[in-house]
């Protein structure tokens, strides 16, 4: 049995997708799993012991080809997967490239949602549903529903070298107990306001004591990010920011007591680590993309907005009308005015409340 999934999206939506790997694999023991996503994701799939082979599509590479090598590149790499002979191939993303790829596999059984396009509307021998409010993680078990393959969990799951976690030690030879704090997502109408994150930052180091370690890519626009934070801070935090891989800060991630941040990957990784999660949400849903609870099968965001929580993590947004709204800030300023103006005492009692929790 040969099995390719296609997840052409970003690091977060790609993580999501490891519970599908590991019932698929659950079902199909002896199956070989590939998987092909975009090049800068692929660190969430690998050394997983489900997946036989990733195989990574390096999409700004190809963007910037002329017109012709870039049909051909697209072409080639296409027409690379009809070779392997699948039996299954799974498209878990709406799009041309997924159902083109799909199409020319000739795999017996094809999975995916209905292309518009329509050269290829009919593709697919199972068509799956939309996602309407229902979380991610559920969308991504839909294959198994349309193929009568028992669900059996909806864990999700990331793995780090050796090597990884003995780099990690090294960082906290000198520290016993800390928070992780992410304040940055790579879509800025995603972060909350600097000052705000800084007084979280001064809170967890002065009144409760509690040492902070801050994470970024290495990215320009994150670490300039970060640096407008810092200013703001009366603390000391330890600003590991664009000194860690994703892998590494997995592997710092699952030592820390509690993890503080905004709606991005790092999040997401929280979240499959087991370690409590205090996030804001802004203009995307947490009914989508809430951390999820590897302790439960039943997601616990059920409202459109407003405080939610699910088993060990707590969501914080406005209750406003608008949200969510799936916009790149307010009025194109890459800023969402209902993640600059939040309650900073309930913030405080709610950072308070899971510290506690984990002192118990």
């Amino acid at each position: 049995m040969k099995i390719l999934l296609l997840k052409f999206r970003n690091i977060g939506d790609v993580l999501l997708i490891t519970p599908l790997i590991s019932n698929l694999k659950d079902h199909y023991p002896d199956a070989q799993i590939d998987i092909a996503v975009n090049k800068g994701t692929e660190s969430m799939l690998t050394i997983n012991p489900n997946i036989n082979k990733v195989i990574i599509y390096d999409r700004e590479f190809v963007k910037a080809l002329s017109l012709f090598k870039r049909l051909f590149k697209e072409i080639k790499f296409s027409f690379g997967f009809r070779k392997e002979n699948y039996d299954i191939v799974i498209n878990l993303t709406e799009g041309d490239r997924g159902s083109q790829i799909t199409w020319l596999s000739k795999a017996p059984v094809r999975v995916g949602h209905i292309n518009k396009n329509w050269i290829l509307k009919n593709v697919y021998t199972h068509e799956l549903p939309e996602q309407k409010l229902r979380h991610t993680i559920e969308t991504n078990l839909d294959p198994l529903r349309n193929l009568n393959i028992l669900i059996k969990d909806k864990k999700v799951e990331v793995f780090w070298s050796k090597d990884d976690e003995n780099i990690i030690d090294k960082e906290l030879s000198k520290i016993n107990q800390f928070i992780h704090i992410h304040p940055v997502s790579r879509w800025l109408f995603k972060c909350i306001n600097d000052n705000t994150m800084a007084q979280i930052i001064d809170y967890c180091e002065f009144e409760l004591g509690s040492k902070v370690l801050i994470t970024s890519s290495a990215e320009k626009f994150e670490l300039d990010k970060v640096n407008k934070i810092l200013n703001y801070c009366k603390s000391e935090p330890v600003n590991l920011s664009g000194k860690l891989s994703l892998k590494q800060t997995a592997a710092l991630n699952s030592k820390s007591k509690l993890f503080i941040g905004v709606d991005t990957a790092i999040m997401h990784i929280s979240a499959s680590n087991n370690i409590p999660v205090f996030a804001f949400f802004g203009p995307s849903g947490a009914n989508h993309w809430g951390p999820w609870d590897n302790d439960l099968v039943e997601s616990g965001y059920t409202k459109r907005n407003g405080f939610q929580t699910m088993g060990r993590h707590r969501v914080f947004a406005e209750s406003r009308e608008c949200q969510p709204c799936g916009q790149d800030g307010c009025d194109g300023t890459k800023i969402s005015d209902c993640l600059m103006t939040m309650d900073i005492d309930l913030i405080k009692r709610n950072i308070q409340e899971m510290h506690c929790e984990q002192d118990n």
